[in-house]
């Protein structure tokens, strides 16, 4: 079987319900789906993209230092994180922004990070962030961490109870880039030794910056978690129904029990790397434009009006969409600096009286300048 036809593929790049050999397998937990699940998936998508584009216009307005652009990837996003459950943990990289929405995460606590206002963006133990844990520029160091909460897991006799309401997974996601750093290949290791409740999903968008993923690695990278022993699957990531189907079956199997997946999610990064890239000094037109053609939305749009959705669902996605593009510019423009003060609020997670003398000194420091400047 050619690697193509073991991916598992719902939608044809035209949104036509086609499913591919190997998604036969996974047909039973799409057919489950009602309509409203399925609108949903579409609104998180453009209203995401919409959000992306306006942080991107932010970014060369001078409102940002960076941004990293997820225009492309919206399906494995959305439907990986709407497969997941409350009680599962979240580990992100850097680009997840639907999923970190679709969790709770407010997407100006991105900006914050992204503008220097923050040191992390958001609190991970926040309740209303969803056990979602704050992004990493350090490529692969969260598969790490990842792991090890995992592990506490099957420690801690918090899965594989056959309790669907309170067994919890972990999932991590990393790009194509990222799979060939030592730290992942450990988390691996050590996942399939302890056989950890956790999926490792790779979005696997073609281009770790300027490399292309067919000089990373000679085979397809589904093979390099199925060579520690962990079952993989390699999806269409731009195919949102599949890539929710799989990582629906992937988080319950790992959740109850039966160790860790990991799964491929072939996608594409549609954008620059970040604003600081120009993807047109490595790749052609000819490549962007053949994706463009698969592009996530336009497939799951297609979709939905072959089943007849009516035309004023899609007007309201737009107005929502707008809105929240709107919503995040006000208010991003509206965010100030942080005080010289906040360097020592989050050291240590409890009141430390070092930290209290120090934070004293440096505002007695401060207004020993002449008016206090």
């Amino acid at each position: 079987m050619t690697a193509d036809s073991a991916t598992v593929r719902v939608l044809d790049a035209e949104g036509a319900f086609a499913p591919s050999p190997a998604a036969d397998e996974y047909l039973s937990l799409i057919e489950a789906l009602p309509d409203s699940d399925l609108e949903q998936f579409y609104r998180d998508m453009v209203v995401i993209r919409a959000i992306d584009e306006q942080a991107t216009h932010l970014q060369r307005q001078g409102q940002l230092a960076l941004w990293p652009p997820s225009r492309g990837q919206e399906a494995a996003q959305v439907g990986s994180a709407r497969a997941s459950r409350p009680q599962d943990t979240i580990f992100p990289s850097y680009r997840e922004h639907a999923v970190t929405r679709i969790r709770g995460v407010d997407p100006v606590d991105i900006i914050k990070l992204m503008r220097g206002t923050s040191n992390s963006g958001w609190d991970p133990s926040d309740p209303k962030n969803g056990k979602t844990r704050i992004y990493t520029l350090v490529l692969g160091s969260q598969t790490l961490h990842a792991t090890g909460l995992a592990m506490s897991l099957v420690f801690d006799g918090k899965c594989g109870t056959g309790d669907v309401d309170r067994d919890e997974a972990v999932m991590v996601y990393y790009g194509d880039g990222a799979s060939s750093q030592g730290d992942v290949h450990e988390a691996m290791v050590f996942a399939a030794s302890y056989q950890t409740p956790e999926v490792f999903f790779l979005q696997n968008n073609h281009w770790a910056i300027s490399v292309p993923v067919s000089t990373q690695s000679r085979v397809p990278l589904v093979q390099r978690g199925a060579g520690y022993g962990i079952e993989s699957v390699r999806v269409d990531g731009n195919d949102v129904l599949a890539s929710y189907a799989v990582t629906r079956r992937a988080l319950d199997e790992a959740r109850g029990g039966a160790g860790p997946r990991a799964i491929e999610a072939v996608t594409y990064r549609m954008g620059a790397h970040t604003t600081s890239d120009d993807p047109t000094k490595y790749r052609g037109s000819d490549e962007e434009q053949e994706w463009a053609r698969r592009d996530p939305i336009t497939r799951m749009r297609a979709f939905l009006e072959n089943r007849g959705a009516a035309g004023s669902l899609f007007a309201d996605v737009e107005s929502e969409a707008a809105d929240a593009a709107e919503d995040l510019r006000v208010r991003t423009l509206a965010l100030t600096a942080p005080g010289p003060e906040a360097i020592f609020d989050n050291v240590y997670s409890e009141p430390h009286p070092l930290m209290t003398a120090q934070k004293a000194w440096q505002a007695q420091y401060e207004a020993s300048f002449q008016e206090g400047e």
